[in-house]
């Protein structure tokens, strides 16, 4: 039996982080399926502060947040390959972007979702916007290589990439895309880079799923 139990839900873009990071370093461990509509008690035990996924349990000590279980699986585990950068600068500087993408970038992206009508449209220009910025960062973080970590998948395209799925969506049902060849050019050949990657292949949710699940909230919420 695996020392190493995730706590989480598939479709969960911050539960994905943490999938394609053990399976970069090919670090076995044992999935739960969490039902967040009846939280088991090892999560709520597990996590007694925010009770939500993902959680690491690592032999008895569990370890939340998505970003900071990152960092943990890289220190724990240093044999093989390391998703942070060994530079203390990059590695900063990945932290960073990382930071920056939930706390701007996701919360302009949910926002699409929850606003109608104007406010809408500026959270999608905000949201092109933030990935723009993205997208600029890419030149000066991959320095000229496949992904921001270099030839290989890094903790920035890591932190990044999970969201890929929500965002195809996004563009779908709203018909708008926010990353593509004109606006986001560097994002757009690494996409495709990324999602070759079978780590990733095997753990970022399709995009239709996301589709249906954002369909569903938007008829949720005509109806509200």
């Amino acid at each position: 039996m695996s020392s190493l139990k995730l706590l989480g839900t598939r479709r969960s873009p911050f539960v994905v982080r943490v999938q394609i990071a053990l399976d970069v370093k090919g670090i076995k461990y044992e999935f739960h399926e969490e039902n967040l509509s009846a939280k088991s008690e090892l999560l709520l035990k597990s996590n007694p502060v925010f009770k939500k996924v993902p959680v690491l349990i690592h032999g008895d000590h569990p370890i939340s947040e998505s970003l900071v279980i990152l960092q943990y699986i890289d220190e724990a585990f240093s044999a093989g390959h390391q998703i942070l950068p060994s530079n203390p600068y990059d590695r900063a500087i990945a932290r960073f972007w990382a930071s920056y993408i939930d706390e701007k970038l996701f919360p302009s992206l949910r926002g699409i979702l929850r606003s109608e009508g104007e406010e809408r449209k500026n959270k999608i220009e905000e949201s092109i916007e933030g990935a723009a910025l993205l997208d600029n960062a890419f030149v000066s973080i991959s320095k000229g290589k496949k992904f921001f970590g270099g030839e290989t998948i890094g903790f920035l395209d890591i932190a990044a990439g999970s969201f890929l799925a929500f965002i195809e969506a996004i563009g779908i049902v709203y018909g708008e895309k926010l990353i593509d060849e004109v606006k986001t050019p560097h994002l757009f050949k690494w996409v495709h880079d990324f999602r070759s990657d079978l780590a990733v292949k095997v753990n970022l949710p399709a995009t239709e799923e996301i589709v249906e699940v954002l369909i569903s909230i938007s008829k949720a919420s005509a109806q509200n």
